[in-house]
């Protein structure tokens, strides 16, 4: 009889795997495949003619080059801050560590166009901090931001924190006892930290650095408003701008762009990838402590350094971004006199697209998130257990949409769906669209955590309660969700925080009804109507910070894993 119970059961599994899989594969590698049969099919047949066009142009060319520099040398400004941070937090015995970990998340949290908005903030000479202060540069001046240098500096702010976390998680699995031995070896100072501590943390640092840059390549907000204003394209607004001025006549054309930033973004993801599988130091166990430098009488004036840079990068722009939502125009100085919350009231209160725009936000990323969590917690305990063929081919596939920047993916959603198999209908232009690219895009930011919690799971305790007939359903509800919990939280809250402020996907999907807040605020902003876009970009600040800091409250009466910044 239990033999029966565990062949019926195996088979309803596999029956129920299959099915799954079936519908991720529809949701996540479909887009990317509808996108290459666009740019290699040509009238039924397979032609390279448009991509050697499209390739061939002088904007293309241009556009890559672009890319290619502000998204390398950003990733280079990224490794600078995030770098001597990682080792400055990671392996010293400085004060308040926790506290400079949630502000390093923040830049992270915050949508590229709002780091972009308020850095124009608080230089040139319309700015409302500097005109306040009286050293605002003379009308006509240019802003310093709309430069290639200003892409590049506001990228590698903005993506730091990736190269943060992944360097300090490989610097707090060095054990002391290995410093301690390389210095009873006779090693010293400098010696000791080129020799044992920076080898063991490069296969770290080496693949943070390979996401960073590919994290860069796609970034779409930072670029769109600091380069556009100065006609410097990069490959993500030059397909911005193809689309919105010729609509989807041009959807052929775009897709081979977007293979091309593809590809570029997919030798990033293999480089990070190459990188992780030579990482097999395992130096982590439980008898070892984990490495601290005494900072000594040089901590203070560290600690002041470190908080400094904080301002600089995170409280000096909002405070400008404030400013400018408190005047009554963009350009007049903060007073007394001139304080006012007009346009806080205007787009907040009166502006129908605002209020649209957070409930659409707030419902995709929560569909989202939930969505994402009832497919991938069956789908990766269910791969676990049967590593069918099509499973492993699923797994080795599964990161590629995130891997993609998100105007490629957009493209790849747009040319699947504005036409729906053996239908007249169409998503393109509702907001299922822009959910299914979330889905998307966001899948394996919910699958890995999860997949990674299952793998650590003892079998035997999934095999006992099937012995004694508990079924599949009992099986998932009582065992399986209690254990990996956590991780699908940690997944879920990182989810929900990036598609609430998303604007990379759904510039190129959203129509009128269907707006995002990072939509409205980058309309906003190139429409001249910068106050309000502040007041929306400070809303939206104070709306993340809140949520970050309740989930960091609350971290205490969580299981272990459950908020990401703390793994």
């Amino acid at each position: 009889m239990s033999r029966t119970l565990q062949n019926g059961g195996s088979r309803t599994e596999a029956r129920l795997l299959s099915a799954i899989l079936i519908v991720a594969i529809c949701l996540t590698l479909a887009p990317v495949l509808r996108l290459f049969v666009e740019g290699v099919i040509d009238q039924g047949s397979p032609s390279l003619t448009l991509m050697r066009e499209v390739l061939s142009q002088t904007s293309t060319l241009s556009a890559l080059k672009h890319s290619l520099v502000t998204a390398g040398l950003g990733t280079v400004v990224s490794l600078v801050f995030g770098c001597a941070f990682a080792f400055l937090v990671a392996l010293t015995d400085l004060r308040a560590k926790a506290a400079l970990v949630f502000c390093l998340m923040i830049p992270m949290m915050i949508p590229p166009q709002i780091t972009a908005l308020s850095w124009t903030q608080i230089m040139g000479p319309s700015s409302v901090l500097l005109k306040t202060l009286g050293i605002a540069p003379p009308l006509g001046s240019p802003q310093p931001l709309y430069s290639p240098q200003g892409i590049i500096l506001l990228l590698g702010i903005q993506h730091m924190s990736i190269i943060f976390l992944t360097l300090r998680a490989g610097l707090r699995s060095i054990p002391q006892d290995v410093v301690e031995a390389a210095r009873i070896s006779g090693a010293k100072g400098l010696r000791t930290w080129w020799q044992v501590v920076v080898p063991l943390t490069l296969p770290s640092l080496a693949a943070g650095t390979a996401i960073t840059f590919v994290t860069a390549l796609g970034n779409f907000g930072i670029p769109a408003m600091l380069g556009i204003p100065a006609g410097y394209a990069t490959l993500p607004t030059l397909v911005y701008q193809k689309l919105a001025g010729m609509g989807t006549t041009v959807l052929a054309e775009v897709s081979v762009l977007a293979m091309l930033i593809g590809a570029v973004a997919v030798s990033g993801i293999l480089v990070q990838r190459y990188f992780q599988s030579r990482q097999k130091l395992h130096l982590v166990g439980s008898a070892s402590r984990p490495l601290a430098l005494p900072l000594g009488a040089a901590r203070l004036p560290v600690e002041i350094a470190l908080w400094g840079v904080v301002c600089v990068i995170l409280v000096l722009p909002m405070f400008g971004l404030l400013a400018t939502s408190l005047v009554p125009a963009y350009g007049m100085p903060l007073r007394l006199d001139t304080v006012t919350f007009s346009l806080w009231h205007e787009v907040l209160f009166r502006q129908p697209a605002t209020a649209r725009a957070f409930v659409n936000s707030f419902g995709l990323a929560s569909g989202a998130a939930l969505a994402l969590m009832v497919i991938c917690l069956p789908l990766a305990w269910l791969m676990e257990r049967r590593k069918t063929r099509l499973a492993r081919i699923f797994d080795s596939l599964l990161d590629l949409p995130y891997a993609l920047p998100g105007v490629v993916l957009s493209i790849a959603m747009i040319l699947l769906l504005i036409n729906l198999p053996f239908t007249e209908a169409t998503l393109y232009g509702t907001i299922w669209i822009i959910f299914l690219a979330y889905v998307a895009r966001f899948f394996a930011v919910m699958f890995r955590p999860i997949q990674a919690s299952l793998k650590q799971l003892d079998p035997a305790m999934d095999e006992a309660a099937q012995s004694v007939g508990a079924s599949f359903r009992r099986r998932l509800r009582d065992v399986i969700l209690p254990l990996s919990a956590p991780a699908a939280a940690a997944g879920a809250i990182l989810v929900f925080l990036t598609a609430f402020n998303e604007l990379t996907v759904s510039a190129l999907l959203w129509s009128s009804g269907t707006e995002t807040l990072g939509v409205v605020i980058f309309n906003l902003d190139d429409s001249g109507e910068t106050g309000m876009a502040s007041a929306l970009a400070m809303t939206i600040v104070f709306v993340v910070m809140a949520l970050m800091a309740l989930i960091q409250l609350l971290s205490r009466r969580f299981p272990k894993g459950v908020v990401p910044w703390q793994t």
